[in-house]
């Protein structure tokens, strides 16, 4: 049998990357001592009133089709919430909810590019977006960082701009670094966007959860509202991985397009899911405040517990749920770390040279377990890494 060209243009190393995971969990079903620090997933509830909305979004009935772009009372609900963060004049009109940021980031790829086009992605990059670019028929163009750093390199961001060049893609707060950019940083994205004419796709799931930087929104800084498509979700700030309930903001046009695409892709999110996440959005801060600090507090287990280990080299996240361990002081190849690792002590850990050639000798590993976890994870880590000195 025939595959379409599409099959093809998907598939790759960056997929490949979850074996080691999808592992884990097979052995952690059969009830082996494993720790599972390979997957962004986390252990918090979702707060209870979000969940009582759904049961009781469910038992009236609400189990029918609703609006393609999502429902309007939703749609201005996030407007509001949007606007009150940036101060930026958001509209209804300019927000479409998805299922997940995921479906989000395909949507909106399939929107702005197509054969012929290039996008530019500073590495380490998430591993879904080069599916998503090609899956349009575009080129994503990696572009290295400083290596030291790993933060945005803009003279080579500057240097990739080609005649083909369409958008820029980028992550802040970054997966799988924890890096937040600064405001030159993204004033030297924004200057290339405005002068070469490029949309701006700006992954912000992470935005609420970050602890030494203060995240800005890209679409705030002058002339890039018009240019910038926002892409968040409830997944991590409020523990909603499975609820799927995510939302893209741009200008009207653009969502009005994703709207058409929506309606063979998705043909709306389940009515009792966004009452869940319309309770989320009005609840505010306060459940949010309580996962960032307790990110916060993992974060520095890990450090406390990894940092001096001889070996090992952490790069301290700035935000989210993850950091970057450089292992090549230990002498194995990344990806044979981090099987050993798993086969010898139960814990799991991703090869983030998935995420780019930026970030190979790198491990990625998760804060998405409870503290005495985190605590047991690391412990075995530093164990494993001193039995082979």
């Amino acid at each position: 049998m025939r595959f379409s060209s599409l099959t093809d243009r998907i598939r790759g190393d960056r997929v490949a990357a979850w074996d080691i995971h999808f592992a884990a969990w097979t052995a952690k079903g059969r009830g082996e001592d494993v720790i599972v620090l390979s997957v962004g997933d986390p252990d918090f509830d979702t707060p209870a009133p979000v969940r009582d909305a759904a049961i009781a979004a469910l038992h009236a009935g609400d189990t029918h089709y609703t609006p393609i772009p999502g429902r309007p009372e939703l749609r201005a609900a996030l407007a509001r919430d949007v606007a009150r963060r940036t101060g930026l004049p958001v509209e209804p009109e300019n927000v479409i909810v998805c299922a997940g940021a995921q479906n989000g980031l395909f949507n909106a790829t399939l929107c702005l590019v197509e054969a012929g086009d290039e996008v530019l992605v500073p590495e380490p990059m998430y591993l879904t977006y080069e599916a998503c670019v090609r899956a349009s028929g575009a080129t994503l163009v990696p572009v290295a960082p400083d290596a030291a750093t790993l933060r945005l390199d803009p003279v080579a961001l500057a240097a990739a701009v080609t005649p083909r060049t369409r958008a820029i893609f980028l992550a802040t707060p970054a997966n799988p670094t924890g890096i937040v950019m600064s405001a030159e940083e993204l004033e030297a994205v924004a200057d290339l966007a405005r002068r070469h004419d490029l949309w701006v796709v700006a992954d912000e799931v992470y935005a609420s959860l970050t602890f030494d930087r203060t995240h800005i929104g890209i679409a705030t800084l002058p002339g890039m509202a018009e240019r910038t498509v926002t892409i968040n979700s409830l997944s991590k700030s409020h523990a909603m991985t499975g609820w799927r309930a995510g939302w893209v903001v741009a200008p009207a046009p653009l969502v009005a397009h994703m709207g058409t695409l929506a309606l063979c892709m998705l043909y709306g999110l389940p009515g009792f899911v966004q009452q869940a996440a319309l309770v989320a959005v009005e609840q505010g801060d306060e459940a949010v405040a309580a996962m960032r600090e307790g990110y916060r507090r993992r974060r520095d287990i890990a450090l406390e517990a990894l940092g001096s280990v001889p070996g090992l080299r952490c790069l301290k996240p700035e935000a989210g749920m993850f950091m970057l361990v450089d292992v090549r002081g230990t002498g194995l190849p990344t990806m044979e770390f981090a099987w050993r690792l798993f086969r010898e002590t139960g814990v799991s850990v991703l090869d983030a040279g998935a995420f780019g050639p930026a970030a190979a000798g790198c491990v990625r590993l998760s804060f998405a377990v409870g503290e005495a976890e985190l605590a047991e994870a690391c412990r075995r880590i530093a164990a494993f890494v001193t039995g082979l000195a």
